[in-house]
């Protein structure tokens, strides 16, 4: 199945169960304290496009921000909406299409979200709605692999094999396999292991496109590029995690 890791909700419960707070998370949660931090007269909104399950939509709502979840996977979203005080979010069934204009003071999109978009078009336009969607200097952060350091050159199964634990105590074994690469995309397939016997796939591809090509993008759609990482502890690029983080001001 495709996008079964976000459509198949026994695939989506092992993706959340794989998935717990991390340091990326405080990463992001950090960098939105920094550009549009509490203040005394307005709440600033966010927005989490791409929420999947809601861990980090729920970790911005806890620290008192205002949050809309934007995801068009309807099993994902119905795994956030189990989380405790998940009432206190927007949650909403949709793409970059749906945001309301010059709504939010941030906006996030994490978990490598930003390579979904395979093609220049498809790209360009969710960063159009991006731009409409957010206040005047307000910032979009996202995260995208960084192409050169061919991350994906260990999905196969002797490195990527791991284990996962369900809450129930059931383990479920995963491993991911590259099925075609060409012209900056990447296809790799899930394996899902159950202990009943049952084997689910996940099929997938994803885009890596350069530094150059996020910049110009970026500043094709109105924003201003303010910082781009290349690690979790805001290394310069090629210098830390292999990723480009990105911010970016409307």
């Amino acid at each position: 199945m495709h996008h079964a890791e976000f459509e198949d909700p026994r695939v989506v419960a092992v993706y959340n169960a794989e998935s717990p707070w991390s340091h990326e998370d405080d990463f992001f949660v950090s960098l939105i304290e920094e550009f549009a931090p509490m203040r005394g007269d307005r709440t600033p909104h966010i927005l989490d496009l791409g929420c999947g399950t809601g861990r980090l939509t729920m970790g911005l709502r806890n620290l008192g921000y205002q949050v809309t979840g934007v995801d068009p996977a309807k099993a994902s979203l119905d795994i956030a909406h189990t989380r405790p005080g998940a009432e206190g979010v927007t949650w909403v069934e949709g793409t970059s299409s749906v945001l309301p204009g010059n709504t939010f003071d941030g906006a996030l999109m994490t978990s490598h979200v930003a390579q979904f978009f395979l093609t220049d078009d498809a790209w360009n336009q969710a960063l159009l709605d991006f731009y409409r969607a957010l206040r005047p200097g307000s910032v979009l952060c996202f995260d995208t692999r960084d192409a050169s350091v061919r991350e994906w050159d260990t999905w196969n199964r002797a490195q990527s094999t791991r284990s996962v634990t369900l809450p129930d105590g059931r383990a479920v074994e995963v491993w991911t396999e590259v099925t075609n690469e060409t012209n900056q995309l990447v296809s790799f397939c899930q394996h899902y292991h159950f202990p009943d016997g049952a084997e689910l796939l996940s099929s997938a591809t994803l885009r890596f496109r350069t530094l150059d090509q996020i910049q110009s993008s970026l500043e094709g759609a109105g924003f201003s590029v303010r910082h781009v990482y290349g690690g979790w502890s805001r290394q310069a690029p090629g210098k830390g995690d292999g990723e480009f983080l990105v911010v970016a001001a409307a």
